[in-house]
Parts: C-alpha cells; structure tokens; sequence
C-alpha cells in the first residue's frame, strides 16, 4: 500500500464530507438541520460501499452502505446521467424510518461513474397523521408520512417539476421542505463537484486503486482490534417499554454476540416479534445499530468506512422488532430502538471489555414534534424536537450530562432560538437533581424542560423512552434516573402525564394532543445508569456533586454514606 497517498486521499475526502455538512447546515430552513445537525454526509464508489464519511450522525453512518446499494438496485448505473439526483427515504427499501431522506449524486469522470456523493437528512415534517412525522400511535406504515421510492428529484441537473410537486403538496409545511430538500440538494452537488477534482488530480485508476487499499487497511485494523478480544458468546437483553398501543407490554432487545478471532457476529433471535406499535427496527437500523457498538468499542483513528464493517455480521430474524415485515410501522425504530440495541450489546460485551463500555444511557431522543397555525403569521408551523440524556459511567469516569443519545451526536435547539421560532415560552432549563446513577463513576444527569404555550392550540406527539424501566447499573452501580412528560393545563395546580390529562395508553408515546394557550409542558430527560460499587467513590466527587446539585443530601448519605457538616 500507498501509505502516503493513502492518508492524503482519505483525509481530503473527509475534509470534503465535512464541507458537505457545513454546507447543509448554512442552508438549510428548519431547526433540525442548522441548530441540531440531524444529518450525515458521505462518499461512496461506485458499487455504493462508503469509501468516507463525517463525524455526523452515527445512526446514518452505519446505514449508509445499504441505503445506496438498494437504491442501485431499482435505478441501475446505466439509467443515470451527468447531473441526475436521486432522492428516496422508503424504510422498506433499506431506509432507515420515514422522516430521513437519502440523496446520491452520480460522480461522472470522463462519463464514467466512480461513485457518489450521499446525504440523508432528518426532514421535520413529512405528511402523515400527525405533524412532524413522529405519531407515536401509528399501527401502519402509511400513517408515518410520505414514502419516496428512488427517484429522480433532479434529470440532468434541472428540477424534475413532477416530483417536486409531488413532495410538497403532501407536507405541512411546503416552503420549509423546499428549503430542506434544496439544502440537501447543494451538500451532494459540492460533494460531486469536489470529488470530481481529486480524481481529475490523481487519475481515476490511482483513485480506485488506493479506494481498495484503504478499505482493505480499515478491514485489517478492525479485524486486528476484535482479535484483541477474547473468544466467546456473549449475551445480555434489555427491554423497550410499551410501543404505544398496548402500555402494559414490553418488547424484549436479546443480542447473542458470536466473538472469534476477526469476526463479531451479533445475533438478535430470541428478541420479540414486531410490534403493532411504532417501536420497530428496519433491518438497517439493526445493521447500523451493531456497528454503532463496535465503533464504541474499537479504536476511533480507524478510517469510518465500509472495510471497518466487513468483519461485522448481523443475524435478525424476520418479523421482529430488530427486523420488521412490511406494512408495520417503524418510525421509532431508528431513534429509540438503535439505542438500546447498542446499549444492550455493550453490555453483552462488559465482561470481555469492562474498560471500553458504559452503564446504560438514557437511550431516547425524546422526540417532541408539535405543528400549528402560528396566530401572528397566519404560516404552519412544524418542528422536530430532539433532547439530551445522561450518558452511562464508565470504568474510568463519570458518564457524561445531557448529551444526545449514542446514535445522533445532534445538538439541541438554544433556548433563543426555540422561542424565536415557534410560539413557545421556555420558563425553565436545568439539572434534575438524582437523576444519575449511583457508582464509583456515577451516571450523567437528565434535565427537564418546561414550556409555556403562547399560540392558540399547538397539535403534539411524542415517541420516547425510559418512563418506567430506569437505565441499568454496571458492576455494582445503581440505575438512572427515569424520564417523563407532563401537562398542566392552564387553571390547573398539579402535573398530569398524558396518561391521566388525555387518555392516552402510553405516557411515553402518544400522538395529536392539543396544547392550549395557557398549558405548560414539562420533558423530563433520563438519566445514565452508575458504575461501580458506589462505596469506592472519591469522597471528594461525592461532596462536588452535592454542592453543584447533581445529587441530593439525601442521596448522598444513601448511596455514598455521605454526611453534611
């Protein structure tokens, strides 16, 4: 191998994804894009194995291999053009869920394709029965919003009118999709326009040649770090709650990981079957979620792409809630089930690696979506609402406070820019005092937002997690705090959850409730769960994190032995 040149294209190429990125950021309309950066840009040859990618949204990295190659298979490489764009967010034709939308650009040279420059984005708004896309009662997926197959949205670098039409007269909120979908457009156009300068630099055949080597080096090193670990089979499970029709089930996550020499194999049989409800994973969401957890595990200077995935195998049965069977629905599938696969496999994986795994996260988004008529504008509204958790503790530190869970590495929307564009009102921010787990490292903190409404009636839904089943300790440490939603509804005293204000089965997932001006809404973030016999703590931490309000006094004579004065 090419050492030199190697390094040289790999870092140019990701230079260029990251280029793509900032790009989609300083375009783009809706907050889920310019505050959140719900989204992933990447590079891939010609067969659609991702050859380079920013440090965007893991769940999106891992999916990109697959979301490309299905896509190949029903546009195939003759039936492209100089210029063609091709859009498609179909969970059932390797998607990931509905709200995220794959667009790949040819990258011609010497009009011979190389290989494409990919973007997928978290759109905000989709259609569906309920505003933002996130209906956490759907029983189908046709109440999850609009399916695109691959199809062209741009022939020969101009618009393809039909399609646009097509798009935008079945969303909510049609200048701000346009925005979106135009926003993605310009991050692939950079992409395919830088990409073709390198290999004009270098030549197609020392591109495609030095392609191979770096994928085939990323094969090598992963396959060195997993024979690092010791041979055996590894298991634990962990459990999703409720999937918002039937409240009092829980849906069981079993992952049997096959460890030998070079080779992870991550078994999910014995995991529930599908759901009715809107919890359930694509087989891409699965693949992605597996190799989310071994990234966690491994050495992050080994190159992300797709020779890091080949010593990677995934088994999931058909018609589970790890591998849905059309038509269920599945928009949760890919924000709170992916967590909790990888949170689950990397507690299959703590005895082998107790210095490379973390207790569990919170494992939820929180996914509040809401839409309305703003009352000044006369303009619907609609918004994609993610929150932070607290991270699990770790073998060396405390796990991490109110950070995006493990597959988004988004951020969320500042306060200012919340009520500048929607007709909120956020009274309070903070801290939930003894939402982390209790260990030598204790688990990172939740928070909880509350809300004023200021709009007439402002339509909710919500799909989360952690409710009622805390996020678990590892050796010795003690479970996180447990997340929450609640309503006061204006001329009333007492929270309610949905639960008890609406009717609703779930507390955790329900869709299309009226916020009424007046009303305040609170979204109580969980904790991560602790690590470590808590006795072992630093006495010093323990006495820091009473004085800044992460732990109570009580809690800290409780689980530390800890006394004031």
């Amino acid at each position: 191998m090419d050492f030199v040149t190697m390094n040289i294209l790999d870092s140019a190429m990701v230079s260029i994804c990251r280029e793509m990125g900032i790009t989609l950021m300083k375009t783009s309309y809706s907050t889920i894009f310019n505050e959140a950066l719900d989204f992933t840009c990447g590079l891939t040859d010609m067969k659609g194995d991702m050859i380079a990618v920013a440090d965007y949204c893991p769940a999106q990295i891992g999916g990109m291999p697959l979301l490309v190659k299905s896509c190949l298979k029903e546009i195939s490489l003759a039936e492209l053009e100089e210029g063609d764009i091709i859009l498609h967010n179909d969970p059932y034709r390797g998607g990931l869920h509905t709200p995220e939308h794959t667009f790949f650009k040819p990258i011609f040279v010497d009009g011979e394709i190389m290989g494409f420059a990919v973007a997928i984005g978290h759109i905000a708004e989709v259609g569906g029965m309920a505003p933002g896309g996130f209906c956490g009662e759907a029983t189908e997926i046709f109440q999850e919003g609009i399916r695109i197959p691959p199809v062209k949205i741009v022939k020969g670098g101009k618009d393809n009118i039909e399609v646009w039409k097509l798009l935008l007269a079945n969303v909510r909120t049609p200048r701000v999709n346009y925005g979106d979908l135009k926003a993605l457009i310009a991050a692939v156009d950079l992409g395919e326009k830088q990409m073709r300068g390198i290999y004009q630099k270098y030549g197609k055949e020392k591109i495609r040649e030095t392609v191979a080597d770096l994928l085939l080096y990323s094969e090598r090193r992963m396959r060195a770090e997993l024979e690092a670990i010791p041979d055996g089979i590894y298991t634990f499970h962990d459990h999703l709650e409720s999937d918002g029709i039937d409240a009092e089930r829980h849906y069981r996550i079993q992952v049997e990981v096959h460890k030998k020499g070079g080779s992870f194999i991550v078994d999910y049989h014995g995991s529930s079957p599908q759901a009715a409800g809107p919890i359930n994973a694509t087989l891409g969401v699965a693949t992605s979620a597996a190799y989310n957890a071994v990234l966690h595990m491994t050495d992050p200077s080994i190159p992300r792409n797709s020779g890091c995935f080949r010593p990677i195998e995934v088994m999931a049965p058909p018609g589970s809630i790890v591998n849905v069977d059309f038509p269920a629905p599945s928009v949760g599938g890919n924000t709170e089930t992916h967590p909790r696969i990888v949170g689950t496999i990397l507690g299959a994986m703590a005895k082998a690696l107790p210095d490379r795994v973390m207790a569990a996260e919170g494992a939820t988004h929180c996914n509040f979506v809401f839409g309305g008529v703003d009352a000044d504008t006369g303009e619907y509204f609609a918004c994609y609402d993610l929150e932070a958790v607290g991270w699990g503790g770790r073998a060396f530190a405390d796990g991490n406070d109110a950070v995006d869970s493990i597959n988004g590495n988004c951020r969320i929307t500042p306060v200012e820019v919340y009520e500048t564009r929607f007709p909120w009102l956020i009274e309070s921010l903070a801290f939930n005092t003894d939402s982390c787990g209790a260990g030598e490292y204790r688990g990172g903190v939740g928070y909880t937002k509350q809300m004023l409404c200021l709009n007439d009636v402002i339509t909710c839904s919500q799909m989360t997690d952690r409710h009622l089943l805390a996020p678990w300790g590892l050796d010795g440490g003690t479970e996180g705090g447990c997340g929450a939603t609640l309503v006061k509804k204006s001329g009333r005293n007492d929270w309610q959850t949905m639960r008890e204000a609406y009717g609703k089965p779930s507390t955790s997932r329900y869709s299309n409730v009226a916020i009424r001006k007046g009303d305040r809404v609170q979204l109580v973030t969980p904790g991560g769960g602790g690590y470590g016999d808590p006795a072992k703590r630093d006495p010093e931490a323990v006495a820091r994190d009473l004085r800044e309000g992460y732990i109570s006094a009580a809690a800290a004579a409780k689980h530390y032995g800890h006394q004031e004065g």
